[in-house]
């Protein structure tokens, strides 16, 4: 990870040297793997209960702004202390299964690209910053316009100013370092709940988001769910491929 550093400052500033890349790269694959791992394991949730909570927001958020963006209309955001959540989205009964069917899949693959787009933003530390700050402000602005439960409106706002922060006040490569790893941790969220990728309900009376693919476009629940675990890796593996890349 390096970058352009003004001339006036000694040449050992201005690019990290590639073997502290190496080792960077090597932990995030491991925080990667223990962070998927941990998930899938009893308590594993509230050793990472920070990213659990996030990893719901980034899950319900992409089902809201998606209906949004396709027409619908995103009406609040519920997250609750037990990591779990949901979006209320409406959006009109003569929309085609396409559309209905990606409302439901950008749960589960919106995390992965924008961990992507972090992940990416790493290879400068200016656009590292910025998309710290972007992600802060955007926490915080969805609390005040779609956040209606009383726990997600304290914590929600919580991590909106801790990740800002530290876009305003970190050192450089601690900005640089932090945007990866949340990137990675969005990345991975998708194996959060695997069962539920691979499930067709949701609960006693819901439909899981695979559930809701395999209504609108007839292949399998899980032909859904296990296209999307891959695609997940696979945008994880060609990031980081792309943030390590000599510049």
């Amino acid at each position: 990870m390096s970058e352009q550093w003004k001339s006036s400052e000694p040449m050992l500033a201005k690019e990290a040297p590639a073997v502290i890349d190496r080792m960077g790269l090597k932990w995030l694959v491991a925080a990667a793997i223990a962070t998927a791992v941990l998930w899938q394991i009893p308590g594993g949730d509230y050793i990472l209960y920070p990213f659990t909570i996030l990893a719901t927001w980034f899950h319900e958020m992409a089902h809201g702004l998606t209906a949004a963006l396709l027409g619908g209309n995103f009406n609040q955001l519920q997250i609750f202390s037990n990591g779990s959540g949901f979006a209320v989205f409406a959006f009109p009964s003569s929309w085609d299964p396409i559309r209905r069917a990606l409302v439901a899949a950008a749960g589960p693959m919106g995390p992965p690209i924008a961990g992507a787009a972090l992940i990416i933003a790493s290879r400068s530390f200016k656009t590292a910053s910025l998309s710290l700050k972007i992600l802060g402000i955007s926490l915080l602005i969805s609390t005040l316009i779609w956040v209606r439960s009383p726990f997600g409106f304290v914590l929600i706002p919580l991590l909106g100013i801790t990740i800002l922060a530290l876009g305003l006040k970190a050192t450089r490569w601690v900005q640089g370092f932090a945007v990866q790893f949340l990137g990675v941790q969005a990345c991975v969220s998708t194996y959060h709940q695997l069962d539920y990728l691979f499930s067709y309900s949701a609960g006693p009376l819901g439909i899981s988001d695979t559930g809701q693919i395999q209504q609108q476009l007839l292949l399998p629940y899980w032909v859904w769910g296990a296209s999307m675990a891959v695609a997940s890796l696979i945008i994880l593996i060609q990031s980081l491929r792309f943030a390590y890349r000599p510049q």
